[in-house]
């Protein structure tokens, strides 16, 4: 099994309400319009949310992938969204959990993790072989860092407007 995985992790202090925070990350709108490398996502008929992510991985080159998910909690205080039941090749686990400072500042943790299994590399990509788990491993959790590292500062500014 070739198994490329990657996490990132980070919390952000913003300037503005629980509510508007809250809000701003439940809508999914956000995340295609701020994150850098996500070409899209929708939400099917049956209520499955796929999103389409393009990476330029060093040593493998050009990588498209579909994650479905579905959103396994939406409370006050955390939304998630983890891969959909019998998906055994796209893992990806997105969070961002809220605590309220005070009235007006409102901080957000937020954590993915992907995780891309395929029978041999050459499933995921011709030279992924060549490259190796571990470098892939490392250049997609560069990736990860840099997308959502950009995501929170756009959504940061955007909220505290």
């Amino acid at each position: 099994m070739f198994t490329i995985r990657a996490k990132y992790t980070d919390t952000v202090e913003v300037l503005t309400s629980l509510e508007a925070v809250r809000a701003f990350f439940a809508d999914i709108r956000n995340f295609v319009e701020l994150m850098p490398e996500v070409e899209s996502i929708h939400t099917d008929a049956k209520g499955v949310t796929h999103w389409k992510i393009r990476a330029d991985i060093p040593f493998a080159g050009v990588m498209m992938q579909r994650f479905a998910v579905q959103l396994a909690e939406n409370s006050e205080d955390r939304i998630e969204w983890s891969p959909i039941e019998g998906e055994t090749k796209n893992l990806m686990r997105y969070a961002a959990d809220f605590f309220e400072k005070s009235a007006n500042i409102t901080l957000v943790n937020f954590t993915q993790m992907v995780e891309l299994r395929r029978n041999s590399a050459r499933e995921l990509h011709i030279l992924a072989g060549v490259a190796g788990e571990a470098i892939i491993s490392h250049e997609m959790t560069k990736r990860i860092s840099r997308m959502l590292g950009t995501f929170v500062q756009k959504a940061k500014e955007k909220l505290e407007r």
